[in-house]
């Protein structure tokens, strides 16, 4: 890998950006990392992973937003970039339910002026994380790239089907080759607050209760971050081409007449919130108080990833088990909070 692979990472101080920044910049691509540093969640924990960023030789960070149009525009010009990995975005769809207007301005505008800035810039391939909450009512298991998205249950996962609705529209007007990840409960080390693991582990670590939703009648397809990160490494140069066999009366969702490619990351092997809960016990040695409540608006029961497209793909499918992820993360907690 050259060095004169240039790759903007937005979101580079949020969870998957900032293991994807340390992934890319080890291969030798030179990484500028955008991030607005928002306050949804800790921004000293942004900040704690940025200082680690700011070691890396050929790593630059500046701070923006994304609907600073011209703060992008300008960056875009002077930087010259071969890749761009779009994941900032305002995440989290039970924050969708009280603040919704946060997830136009992020992720639809946003994500417009991404998709003018690679437009206009020549960009080869355009990667952006979408997200399993896309699959919304569907339960048809496990969820499919080759199945229709049509009946979201939360904004969030609305403006994420927007965004690969706006993704195509660019691949087929512009030629501008976009591959969109619906990735599938993301976990790990220096991951996000606002997450189960995060929650569960802090509470139990304290002594509080848990809320278990659905009674525990949860399944999750957890998957650790280090498999998301090498999805998304060996999809950047992997640049969708049109595809032959797409047929408009019977229209592929994952593909296009366009450049344009969608791609499912998940462990394949859902894992039932009860199971979730006693790993953490286990390596914690502590059980927990559990409260157990109704499913919430805008959750699913079950969600189930189908990554046959993604090991067709890239040669990868993801396979970090269970005990050994959350094993991870909570020695990374314990290490972090006690320094503090």
């Amino acid at each position: 890998m050259k060095a004169q692979n240039k790759v903007l990472i937005t979101g580079a101080a949020g969870f998957i950006g900032f293991h994807l920044t340390q992934k890319l910049s080890s291969l030798g691509y030179a990484v500028t990392g955008y991030d607005n540093l928002n306050d949804y969640y800790d921004v000293n924990l942004k900040r704690s992973r940025l200082a680690i960023l700011r070691t890396i030789a050929d790593f630059q960070f500046v701070e923006g937003d994304l609907t600073d149009r011209d703060k992008l525009n300008n960056l875009f010009v002077n930087q010259g970039f071969d890749f761009v990995v779009n994941l900032a975005a305002q995440a989290g769809v039970r924050y969708s339910l009280t603040n919704p207007h946060a997830y136009l301005e992020s992720n639809l505008h946003g994500f417009l002026n991404i998709l003018e800035a690679c437009r206009h810039n020549k960009i080869k391939h355009l990667v952006y994380a979408s997200s399993s909450s896309v699959y919304g009512a569907n339960k048809k298991m496990p969820f499919s790239v080759n199945n229709n998205v049509d009946h979201p249950i939360s904004l969030y996962a609305a403006s994420k089907k927007s965004n690969e609705l706006m993704a195509h529209t660019y691949s087929a007007l512009y030629n501008l080759p976009t591959t969109g990840l619906r990735f599938f409960t993301v976990y790990g080390t220096y991951g996000r607050p606002d997450m189960a693991l995060f929650i569960f582990t802090k509470a139990i670590i304290e002594g509080k209760p848990i809320d278990i939703y659905n009674y525990g009648k949860m399944k999750r397809d957890f998957t650790y971050v280090d498999d998301i990160v090498e999805g998304i490494t060996r999809l950047i140069p992997t640049v969708p081409e049109p595809d032959s066999s797409w047929n408009g009366f019977t229209p592929n969702p994952s593909s296009s007449f366009a450049p344009y490619r969608i791609y499912n990351i998940g462990n394949n092997q859902p894992v039932e919130l009860m199971d979730f809960v006693a790993a953490i016990e286990e390596k914690l040695g502590i059980k927990a108080i559990k409260n157990l409540l109704p499913l919430q608006e805008g959750d699913v029961p079950e969600t189930y990833a189908d990554v046959q497209a993604l090991t067709d793909a890239v040669g990868f499918k993801p396979n970090t088990p269970i005990k050994e992820g959350i094993g991870n993360f909570i020695d990374w907690y314990l290490a972090y909070y006690k320094s503090k």
